[in-house]
């Protein structure tokens, strides 16, 4: 009976060694597990927190070289202002803008290949998606839209006493029409031929700039000049204040003769005294700036990069004023009927801009 007593008890003992050394090791061993298990999480996080703050950071990167035009100009800040943008929030873009000569380069090198996005008037990138006018015999299929800008108004200011009230009356006299080629000799020439001109011969040209222009409007060297620019810009101004110069209005007759053949003009109104003397609207024609790309970037691309200029817009507008008022509901429209992306359409149909 001791003996079994005894036996007993040391069954005990062993029993209960043994359980205490087994949760021991249990013991130790859920706290070592733990701690690896806190470790993972915490990476999980991490890794999460990284791929949410840069967006894109996953795919490959996208190079995007973005022409603009002369260092003086608007378009040259405005680039820089949306590559920026591109840069800052979109993790996978490294886009550059540059200096160009304007719109038509811009569009060659579009068609070159040697652009990814830029900026052109409309008229320019309608002849030169279609292969005509400037651009015939080079034909640009690939010409997609990102989106319609601003508004690109023409400008006829002649002198006060150049007895020139219509664009009719512009014949005989001594006018500047802009440089050779340029878009502004090109507006000179659709206009003018809308008003039953023929151009150049019923006209004394001069390919001149603005500041020349005006130089010779305030010598009385000359009787008009042919301006496209925003509004408020220093050489129509300078003209209106030392030159004793006014700007014309366009009669509805020219501007429906105008837009019947071309598609890329809208009507567009200077409001009253946006420069001096200026007592009145006045009624002319516009081109929409258009920032366009090609069709051979990736959907997924240029739904991002449309979608990021519109979020951003407001902000880029505090040093850009042309970028102010715009809504990207507008940006489909006066776009010549030139093809949008398909990046760019996804992010229209998503905010009700199309169908």
């Amino acid at each position: 009976m001791k003996k079994s007593m005894k036996k007993l008890v040391v069954m005990g003992l062993c029993a209960a060694v043994t359980a205490a050394a087994l949760t021991g090791c249990s013991s130790g061993s859920g706290s070592s597990a733990k701690a690896p298990e806190s470790q993972s999480a915490q990476g999980e996080d991490a890794g999460q927190k990284e791929d949410a703050g840069q967006e894109g950071s996953a795919r490959e990167t996208v190079n995007i070289n973005f022409p603009t035009a002369a260092t003086t100009g608007a378009l040259y800040p405005l680039g820089a202002a949306i590559t920026n943008v591109w840069n800052t929030q979109l993790g996978y873009v490294k886009a550059t803008s540059q200096a160009s000569g304007g719109g038509v380069d811009n569009l060659n090198l579009l068609a070159d290949k040697e652009a990814q996005v830029s900026i052109a008037i409309s008229s320019n990138c309608y002849e030169s998606y279609t292969g005509t006018g400037t651009f015939d015999g080079r034909k640009n299929e690939n010409f997609r839209v990102i989106a319609g800008l601003y508004y690109n108004p023409n400008q006829v200011v002649v002198t006060a006493d150049s007895q020139i009230n219509t664009l009719a009356d512009v014949k005989g006299k001594h006018f500047a029409s802009g440089a050779v080629g340029s878009s502004t000799e090109g507006e000179s020439r659709n206009h003018f031929t809308a008003a039953g001109l023929t151009y150049p011969d019923d006209i004394k040209i001069e390919n001149i700039g603005f500041t020349e222009a005006v130089d010779m409007m305030r010598n009385k060297q000359l009787d008009g000049a042919w301006i496209m620019a925003g509004l408020g810009n220093s050489a129509v101004t300078e003209a209106a204040s030392t030159a004793n110069a006014k700007i014309l209005s366009i009669d509805d007759e020219v501007i429906a003769k105008l837009q019947e053949q071309y598609p890329w003009y809208a009507k567009f109104t200077i409001p009253a005294g946006t420069y001096s003397g200026q007592d009145s609207d006045i009624q002319t024609t516009a081109i929409k700036m258009v920032m366009f790309t090609t069709a051979e970037l990736d959907e997924d691309t240029v739904y991002d990069l449309t979608k990021t200029f519109w979020e951003n817009v407001d902000k880029m507008a505090e040093s850009n004023s042309v970028l102010k008022g715009l809504k990207a509901e507008d940006a489909v429209k006066d776009i010549a009927d030139l093809p949008l992306h398909d990046g760019a359409a996804r992010y229209y149909k998503e905010i009700g801009a199309i169908k």
